[in-house]
């Protein structure tokens, strides 16, 4: 694997669905961040969100989709795909913003990437990994291109 970038990103308070007949469903917008790495760096813009769904055995399924705008203007559309498992306990925690060790939790997504741009067309050929940590104001990702 080779390092893309870090993403930091500020997220809203859940707003929990509910029971739904797939699992318990929890909505966490995205209020905006940054992303920095070796070949771009930029901001994540407002208005992705984090589709969560938590299943009967109390894995959450992660669905995320965010737009990071480069430092020189490009737009880069982003999926992410994972798993998050943790204790009930856990969860609860990180769902009030509590400090969790990452050792407490396994927080992984896949990535793919949409963009216009030239310059980082290199983006819709390839797939990432992300290994995910909770923060205070939402999450971190360090991103690595799966070679």
């Amino acid at each position: 694997m080779k390092y893309l970038y870090e993403a930091n990103v500020e997220l809203d308070m859940p707003l929990d669905v509910g029971s739904t007949p797939r699992g318990n469903r929890r909505i966490v917008s995205v209020k905006g961040g940054t992303f920095e790495g070796p070949k771009l760096r930029g901001d994540v813009l407002p208005g992705g969100a984090d589709w969560l769904l938590i299943r009967p055995d109390g894995t959450a399924e992660v669905e995320s989709r965010a737009v990071g705008r480069t430092d020189d203007g490009a737009l880069i559309y982003a999926n992410y795909r994972g798993l998050l498992r943790a204790s009930p306990e856990v969860m609860q925690r990180i769902a009030r913003r509590e400090a969790v060790d990452p050792s407490e939790y396994y927080f992984r997504v896949t990535a793919s990437y949409e963009t216009a741009s030239e310059k980082y067309g290199w983006l819709n050929r390839i797939v990432a990994l992300a290994f995910g940590t909770f923060t205070q104001e939402g999450v971190s990702l360090m991103v690595y291109d799966v070679l």
